[in-house]
């Protein structure tokens, strides 16, 4: 079984560093008047949903030999308005960017890293409703969108 390992550390007021497994660090903070400098813990997860995904979506693309020039993901999500706030549901929209990306690819791409590759993915499921959706930009401008069934019953996942 794959491991990690991170901390945080309290740097006063509303700062604290986070640090990850290979000592790579990110600010966060609480989002009072005084102290905006770092990330909201609660954005964090819905990063690390986005980068898990991305990881995994940039990597199955190129294996099928699908020319990728741009991704973007942007993570909607819905909280609960009383503490602890928790997630009820997250969107993620995938834009991407590339020569000849087929929707079926990028389709197939999104439902792999979502049902297979993705711990993040996985860790929320099925407490957490994941949806998705894509739009594909070619390189000259032209624009196609596409949707990706979400499969929540369908967990897997490899440390990210």
């Amino acid at each position: 079984m794959a491991s990690a390992h991170t901390r945080v550390i309290w740097s006063g007021e509303g700062l604290y560093v986070g640090i990850d497994t290979n000592k790579h660090s990110v600010v966060i903070s609480t989002q009072d008047e005084e102290n905006r400098v770092g990330m909201k813990p609660s954005d964090l997860l819905l990063v690390a949903l986005a980068s898990c995904t991305a990881v995994d979506v940039v990597s199955i693309l190129r294996k099928k030999r699908q020319t990728l020039s741009h991704l973007e993901i942007l993570a909607d999500g819905e909280q609960d308005a009383d503490p602890p706030w928790r997630f009820r549901r997250i969107h993620l929209t995938y834009r991407l960017r590339g020569e000849n990306l087929t929707s079926e690819a990028v389709g197939r791409a999104i439902e792999l890293s979502e049902s297979r590759y993705c711990s993040v993915s996985a860790s929320l499921r099925p407490q957490v409703e994941i949806t998705t959706s894509f739009e594909i930009r070619p390189e000259d401008g032209e624009i196609g969108q596409g949707e990706v069934e979400s499969h929540p019953e369908r967990l897997g996942g490899v440390s990210r």
